[in-house]
Parts: C-alpha cells; structure tokens; sequence
C-alpha cells in the first residue's frame, strides 16, 4: 500500500484520528516500516469509529443504524457515501492492497452492538468471544498487512487481544459503572457473590477486588502465553504486537493491592512512546 495509492488526505484523516482517540495504537505503528503503517491506520480508524458509536448516540437505534452503514459498505451494497468518508476510503484501499479479510471486519461490527445496549456481558466464554471478534482481530488484521498469516500467528494474536481485551474491561471500568454498562462478567461477579449495583456504585469491596484480581489472572496468564508464542513468529510480525508491552505495564499496575479500579488511570504520551520504544528495541519484539 504505496502513499502515492489513494487520497492522501484521507491517510492524514485516519492518523489524526486514530492519535487522537487511540494513541497507544497510533504510537505503535510509529514503528512499522512505512508501506504497512498506512494500512494498519486505516484499520486502526475503522476501529475508531466502530467503538465510538455507543459516545455518539444517545439510544440504540441510531447506534445500529451507524453499524449497519459500515456492514453494507463492506458488503458492496452502501447507497453512497463511501468516497466522501475519509476512513471507509482507506479501509477499501487497505481491503484491496493487502487482501483482507471482509469477513472478519463485518464480524468486529456484529459484535460492537452488544456496546449499544446495556444488557450484562453474562460469562467468561461471552467476554472472549467479544474481544476474539474484537482485539484478537486487529492483531490478526495487522498480521496481515505484514503478509503473514498462519495458524500459528493466529494462535498468538487470540492470546495477544485477549490480555489487552481484559485490560481493556478493567481500565473502562469507571466510565462502565457511570453508564451502568457492565463488560465485566456478570458470572465472574455471582461466582464472588456480588452483583452488578455493587459495581455501579463505583466503589471497591473486598469481593468486588475478588473478582477483578481473577480477571486480571486471566489477563496475565493470556499475555504470559502470548510472549512465549511472540519467539516463534516472523520477525517482520512482531512490531505488530508491541501494544503487549502497554498491556504488561496495564497488568502490572492493575495487580498492585493499592489500585483503585475506580480511579481512572490516563499514561501520557510521552511514557507510552518511551514504553514502545524501549520494547522495539528488546529481544522480544526485534
């Protein structure tokens, strides 16, 4: 995917975009040679403007409707529309340089509708499945774009998105409680013996703190895995998987006995830049 391909202004639309709403992703392609970074931001932005939907609507239907844009877009049967978005652009020209798969795509919009409604993630199974169709598919996609694509690399990039998917859960986790969405599972909390309004009220109980601790474990055991697995893929696969140092450093803190899980937690830039660096350069990703 040249940068002479396409509309260049649509590129700087989904870098802008994407720095703007998902810096730690943005960061991270600020390491990949340059013919790959345009793509893995046309992803990137598509992603973007998929998990915001929910921040945009102020009821479920027009959120489905924003979606279902997006599906028939990548199923050829948009009414217009596509040529005047910069994002949708650059994603049809990411689909059609690096044959990406459609399918996959369409699957991570299905499972952004469970975003619009505040129905309960119910079990453990129920939260992998969203971030298999979620996180695990970026790291897939970006995987991709590198033109690798095996069993193996698949292996790795459902472990990689699992971690961050979890980490993901717990970080949102005040923002979740003040909408009164809950992603953490609802099966998780019973199994400790609370329920979703101890979670709504925002406030840390040693059950609560329980639960989370076994979420977290499920995290690291995820991450730990998908390390081990990081030695045995492609070199040229590996600076696609550096967000994993951001979700090491996530863990980490989210483990620690004085973490408040309702006290958001924003890393500046400057620390994750320094954090995806000082990972580019280690035996791990290189």
């Amino acid at each position: 995917m040249s940068g002479g391909d396409g509309n260049r202004e649509s590129a700087a639309f989904c870098a802008d975009l994407v720095r703007s709403h998902d810096f730690a992703r943005y960061a991270s392609t600020l390491f990949m040679p340059t013919e790959r970074r345009r793509a893995l931001l046309a992803i990137y932005a598509f992603n973007v403007e998929i998990s915001r939907v929910r921040e945009q609507v102020s009821q479920p239907l027009p959120g489905e409707m924003r979606l279902q844009w997006w599906t028939d877009m990548l199923a050829g049967t948009s009414h217009g529309g596509v040529e005047g978005n910069p994002v949708a652009a650059e994603l049809m020209l990411a689909i059609r340089s690096c044959r990406l798969p459609v399918e996959r795509l369409s699957r991570l919009i299905d499972e952004h509708q469970f975003d619009l409604y505040n129905d309960p993630m119910p079990t453990m199974a129920a939260l992998e499945g969203y971030i298999n169709d979620t996180a695990c598919a970026l790291f897939s996609l970006g995987a991709a774009i590198c033109g690798r694509q095996s069993p193996e690399i698949e292996h790795l990039a459902r472990h990689a998105g699992l971690a961050q998917g979890i980490a993901q859960v717990i970080a949102a986790l005040p923002l979740d409680a003040s909408r009164r969405q809950l992603f953490v599972p609802l099966q998780l909390l019973q199994q400790h013996g609370i329920g979703m309004e101890e979670v709504f009220a925002g406030k840390e109980t040693p059950k609560l703190r329980a639960a989370l601790d076994q979420l977290i474990a499920e995290g690291q055991g995820h991450l730990k895995t998908a390390f081990a697995l990081l030695e045995s893929v492609p070199s040229e696969v590996r600076p696609v998987l550096l967000p994993l140092a951001l979700v090491r450093s996530d863990l980490q803190r989210m483990s620690r006995a004085d973490n408040d899980p309702f006290t958001p937690h924003v890393t500046s830039r400057l620390r994750t830049l320094w954090t995806l660096w000082r990972a580019s350069r280690s035996k791990e990703f290189s």
